[in-house]
C-alpha cells in the first residue's frame, strides 16, 4: 500500500527545514523523500504544512483515570479495559504514535493495537510496577480493603526481600512486559508514603536488574527521593522517572552510567493548578505531598539538563487526563532545553532508548509515524501543545487522525 504525502516542509531535529518535499510511504515506511514530483494513487495534500515524527511518549498509563482509590473500588472491571478506548485517541489527537505504560496496561492492549481493534498508540508495557509492602502503590489501605486491581494474567506487584522481587520480575515478564518498573521511593498519590524516602534495599534493587538484564530488560525506578535514585543508579537502572530531589552530583553520576531522565514535569503543575476531586478522600494529604514537589522539581530538573543528563519526553498521563501530552515540551524548554532539544526527547532520543535506529525522524526506511503541524514548531515549541494546531496523524503509513 502507498501514499504520497505532497508540499511538506520537513521539521527533524537538529537539521535545517527541508521544505516543498514530496514524501512517498509503502507498506508502512518512508520510502522515498524528494523536491521532485513523485506519482501515486493516493495522495495527500500537505498543503505547505510542516511533517515530522509521531511523538513517543515515555511515562504514561494508557487505562489510568487519575488512580482514584473510590473508582477501583465502585466500578466493574471491564471499565478499567474499556477506558483505555478514549484515552488511546485523545493520545493520538495529541500526535503521540508510540507510549511506553509504566503500569496497568496488560498484553490485551498491545495485541489489540497489533491487531488495530481500535485506534491506539503503539505501546512499550511494563505491566505493573514492583512495589514493597507500604511503599509507593501498594493499595492496601488501613481499613485492610485492597485496591489494587488483579485478575487472571496480571500479577500483584507486591514483594519484598530478594527471593519475592526475584520472583516477581519472572512473573511480570512472563505477564508481557518489555521492561520492569520498580517503585522505589515514595509518591504522591500513595497514602502513608512520601517522596523524599528511598524504597526497597540495594539488594533488592541489584537483584531485579540482574533477572531484567538477563532478559534483556531494562529497569525504569518512579524516583523522587535523592537517596533512592543513587541507590538505583548504583543497581544498574537505565531510567529515573520524575527525579524531583536530584542534585548536581547525582546528575553527573547519572551522566557517567548513562542513566536516562524521565522528570515528568507536566504532571505535577498540572495538579498542583487543577487539584484533586471533591470526593477523593485523600485529597488533602497529596495536596501538601504535592506542595513540596512543586517547590523544587523544576529548579533541580534544569540541574540535571546543565550537567548534561540524557532527558526523555514523559508525562505521567492517567494520572492527569491523556490528550495533554505535548504540553510537556513546553515545560522542557523552561528548564532551559532548545525546542530541537524538547522535540528530540521525545521522538529521535525517545526512540534510541527504546532501541529503535529507524524510528523518530522523517527519514528514508524510517517507520512512517509522522504527524502534520499547522506551523513551525522550531518557532514556538507550544504549537504543538494545541491538539487542534495537529492536523493529522499517520501510523506505521495509515492516517489514524485527519
Amino acid at each position: 500500500m502507498q501514499t504520497l504525502i505532497e508540499n511538506v516542509n520537513i521539521v527533524n531535529p537538529f537539521e535545517e527545514i527541508s521544505t516543498h518535499q514530496n514524501v512517498l510511504i509503502e507498506d508502512g515506511i518512508i520510502k522515498e523523500i524528494s523536491s521532485s514530483k513523485i506519482t501515486s494513487d493516493n495522495v495527500i495534500d500537505g498543503e505547505d504544512n510542516y511533517l515530522m515524527s509521531g511523538f513517543i511518549d515515555c511515562h504514561t498509563h494508557i487505562f489510568a483515570k487519575g488512580f482514584h482509590k473510590e473508582e477501583n473500588m465502585a466500578n466493574p472491571l471491564g471499565i478499567h479495559f474499556y477506558n483505555a478506548v478514549p484515552h488511546s485517541m485523545q493520545t493520538i489527537n495529541a500526535g503521540v504514535t508510540t507510549i511506553r505504560d509504566c503500569g496497568s496496561a496488560d498484553l490485551s492492549f498491545k495485541m489489540a493495537q497489533q491487531r488495530r481493534l481500535f485506534t491506539a498508540p503503539k505501546v512499550f508495557l511494563s505491566i505493573t510496577p514492583l512495589v514493597m509492602t507500604g511503599g509507593h502503590f501498594d493499595l492496601l489501605l488501613p481499613s485492610g480493603w485492597d485496591m489494587e486491581i488483579i485478575y487472571p494474567g496480571f500479577p500483584k506487584g507486591r514483594c519484598d526481600g530478594v527471593e519475592e522481587v526475584l520472583k516477581k520480575t519472572r512473573e511480570v515478564k512472563r505477564a508481557g512486559a518489555d521492561f520492569i518498573k520498580v517503585m522505589a521511593s515514595g509518591g504522591v498519590l500513595t497514602t502513608n508514603t512520601s517522596p523524599e524516602f528511598a524504597q526497597f534495599n540495594k539488594k533488592e534493587l541489584k537483584t531485579i536488574v540482574c533477572e531484567a538484564k538477563a532478559n534483556d530488560m531494562k529497569v525504569s525506578a518512579h524516583c523522587h527521593s535523592l537517596k533512592g535514585m543513587n541507590n538505583c543508579i548504583k543497581a544498574g537502572f537505565s531510567s529515573i522517572e520524575h527525579g524531583t530531589f536530584i542534585d548536581r552530583k547525582t546528575s553527573r553520576k547519572m551522566v557517567e552510567e548513562n542513566v536516562n531522565l524521565v522528570p515528568t514535569l507536566l504532571v505535577h503543575q498540572f495538579l498542583y493548578k487543577n487539584g484533586f476531586p471533591a470526593w477523593d478522600s485523600y485529597a488533602d494529604e497529596k495536596t501538601e505531598k504535592l506542595k513540596e514537589v512543586v517547590k523544587v522539581h523544576k529548579e533541580n530538573i534544569s540541574v540535571a539538563y546543565e550537567e548534561g543528563v540524557n532527558i526523555l519526553m514523559g508525562t505521567d498521563s492517567g494520572v492527569i487526563p491523556h490528550g495533554h501530552n505535548l504540553e510537556e515540551l513546553v515545560h522542557l524548554t523552561d528548564i532551559g532545553m532548545s525546542a530541537d532539544e524538547a522535540i528530540a526527547a521525545g521522538t529521535s532520543k525517545a526512540a534510541e532508548f527504546l532501541g529503535f535506529d529507524n524510528l523518530g525522524l522523517v527519514k528514508e526506511n524510517y517507520v512512517a509515524d509522522l504527524i502534520l503541524i499547522n506551523s513551525n514548531p522550531l518557532d514556538n515549541v507550544g504549537v504543538l501543545s494545541d491538539n487542534d494546531n495537529v492536523l493529522r496523524v499517520i501510523q506505521d503509513g495509515i492516517e489514524v487522525k485527519n
